[in-house]
């Protein structure tokens, strides 16, 4: 699973954005850093309409009834069979860009959180799918968005059993490109990045509260890297 993740530098992101992607509209209205960015809460994510947005964290089908189904991830293994997921596999495609993601890492009864980030970069860009959903009474419009995981690499599987899929940027254009509707194209993509590339470490509890948004989520604790 990846329900937390921060966003809190977009120098480098927006300079592979600007060279691999133009022209895209910037929709953000300007970024809004967050160390902890929580289920329901804004997500930074290139739309395959080429709308640099934020989207809502939590998936609500266009068909949904109500706004009560609301995952935070879509599996790989699985993303093509499900209904929640297939159209927007095939049609609504987006890139999440973040510096790292936390996960717990089970401990007995306790929970230990970890960052995990890259080492190549300060970016990640994850694998993600979108939907609009639209309420009739109401008028209310929701783009909202789910991250695809995949089985864990060998650095998270000391930590957790599933891992966001990351994207490198030779797969961007491919991801993106709304003309590709073939599963056969699209589902290769979803595989698991190489440890080399990640680096994890303990951070403190003070992550647990998504209120707590600040650097110190990301601080480490005196702990070993994994």
């Amino acid at each position: 699973m990846c329900g937390r993740v921060g966003f809190f530098d977009d120098v480098q992101w927006k300079v592979a954005l600007s060279n691999f992607v133009t022209p895209y509209i910037d929709n953000t209205l300007g970024f809004h850093p967050s160390y902890n960015i929580a289920p329901s809460q804004p997500l930074a994510s290139l739309l395959n309409t080429g709308s640099y947005e934020y989207t809502r964290f939590g998936l609500i089908p266009h068909w949904a009834k109500d706004k009560k189904l609301q995952p935070i991830n879509a599996r790989a293994e699985s993303i093509i069979q499900k209904p929640s997921f297939r159209e927007s596999i095939i049609h609504k495609r987006a890139l999440i860009p973040i510096n790292g993601f936390y996960e717990w890492r089970q401990e007995g009864k306790y929970k230990i959180p970890y960052w995990i980030s890259p080492t190549d970069s300060n970016y990640f860009a994850l694998a993600g799918i979108y939907d609009t959903w639209h309420d009739n009474s109401s008028g209310e419009i929701i783009t909202s968005s789910a991250i695809i995981t995949t089985t864990p690499n060998s650095l998270m599987e000391p930590i957790h059993d599933r891992m966001p899929v990351i994207l490198h940027s030779k797969d961007w254009k491919l991801w993106l490109d709304k003309e590709i509707t073939e599963a056969d194209a699209i589902l290769p993509l979803l595989k698991q990045y190489s440890p080399d590339l990640m680096q994890a470490y303990e951070v403190s509890s003070f992550v647990n509260a998504p209120a707590n948004n600040t650097s110190q989520c990301i601080v480490p604790q005196a702990n070993g890297l994994f």
